[in-house]
């Protein structure tokens, strides 16, 4: 039963925080950056987000380090949309699925071009 909750909650914390991501106006925010996942504590003290910047390994570092700027902002922002007793203080973390997909294809890519 508390399952269901935390996955409910976690969710709807994924959802708000993309879309506070997108009307941040920090310009080392790249426009192609998404919440791919949030993990949250049974507490609901923390939470881990998994984001996904497009662009270049300094691109991704910068985004990184002004979402960690903006995270007071963030968690204010999660605490006026939702109805939580408490609001968890969040951890932002690369999430290179995309990246790793991407070359998976060039490898099939060159697999059926007989390149390899």
């Amino acid at each position: 039963m508390a399952n269901n909750r935390i996955d409910r909650i976690k969710e709807e914390v994924l959802r708000e925080l993309a879309s506070i991501i997108r009307t941040l106006k920090d310009p080392r925010i790249p426009t192609m950056t998404s919440v791919v996942a949030v993990d949250v504590t049974k507490d609901l003290k923390y939470a881990k987000a998994h984001v996904s910047v497009m662009g270049d390994e300094d691109a991704k570092q910068d985004a990184l380090k002004a979402l960690k700027s903006a995270s007071g902002y963030i968690r204010r922002e999660i605490s006026s949309r939702l109805n939580l007793r408490i609001t968890p203080e969040f951890t932002f973390v690369l999430d290179r699925s995309v990246d790793y997909g991407m070359h998976i294809n060039e490898l099939i890519n060159k697999i059926n071009e007989g390149d390899i």
